[in-house]
């Protein structure tokens, strides 16, 4: 799957990124915060080596899911890729820093990956070979740079809502927790985040609340149900070296470029955010 575009504070396009050897990635930009959901496969991203598809099959153990080397062999089987991981095989390209990072968010995130491949799974049932509709395209910016963040002040929403980045990135309200990220799902992101100092962008699904564990179960029930993801334009671009702590420098003029803190556009509005599932 293609990475996704790094710079834009809206931009919704993707774009064909080519990430460093794994040689040339210093350890240490594991450290950044972007990478705390999958610090725990640390040997799996700083070893001196590659793991193959099958060692690292063996070592997620995915429930249900076996990784299969992605090669001329499996892809004669003509499926679809999210439809090949509705039967219980995950294409998985040998040496890639792209797949690697897709199979530790399957592991590391398994009730939103679920989610996103049954409503795939759906869409892709419901159209004509080939086609694709606006719906699928969210669920793949989603896939590909997708970011969970709660909020329990709803003036944060206010700040996001009008683009006003330096309402949104007080160190205040990210050091107070009324705003937080609860977990980094885009796998594309965490690809360009090796080469340090890029200008990401996530595009976020927002639950509002103050139980941060709730947030993920929310996020994948309301996938399932057809809640969230129906349009690209449904998703809330956030320019994540803006969050204070993300970039080495933060200042003012760092805060003043528009090509990344971008301007709202004329008729741009976001949906609320989900508020957290009951349990019962």
């Amino acid at each position: 799957m293609t990475a996704a575009t790094a710079a834009g504070g809206d931009a919704g396009g993707l774009r064909r990124f080519i990430p460093p050897l794994r040689a040339a990635v210093d350890a240490r930009v594991f450290e950044h915060p972007l990478f705390a959901g999958v610090r725990g496969f640390a040997d799996l991203l700083a070893g001196p080596g590659w793991p193959t598809v099958s060692a690292l099959d063996s070592r997620l153990a995915l429930p249900g899911l076996q990784l299969v080397e992605q090669d001329a062999a499996l892809l004669a089987d003509g499926l679809h890729y999210e439809s090949r991981i509705a039967q219980g095989r995950l294409a998985t390209r040998a040496d890639n820093w792209h797949d690697l990072f897709n199979a530790l968010v399957w592991a590391s995130l398994l009730p939103l990956k679920r989610a996103l491949n049954r409503q795939q799974c759906r869409h892709i049932a419901a159209m004509a070979p080939g086609q694709r509709n606006r719906a699928q395209a969210a669920l793949t910016q989603f896939d590909e740079t997708g970011v969970v963040v709660r909020v329990r002040d709803p003036s944060v929403l206010a700040a996001w809502d009008a683009h006003h980045w330096r309402a949104l990135f007080a160190p205040s309200r990210w050091q107070g927790g009324d705003v937080s990220v609860v977990a980094v799902f885009g796998h594309a992101l965490m690809e360009q985040a090796l080469l340090p100092g890029r200008l990401l962008v996530g595009k976020c699904v927002v639950v509002q609340g103050d139980d941060e564990a709730a947030c993920i179960d929310t996020v994948a029930r309301a996938i399932d149900e057809g809640r969230v993801l129906g349009d690209p334009l449904q998703l809330r671009p956030l320019p994540l070296a803006g969050i204070p702590g993300w970039h080495e420098v933060q200042d003012a003029a760092f805060y003043g470029n528009a090509d990344y803190f971008r301007p709202l556009r004329v008729g741009r509005q976001y949906p609320s955010p989900l508020l957290p599932t009951p349990i019962f």
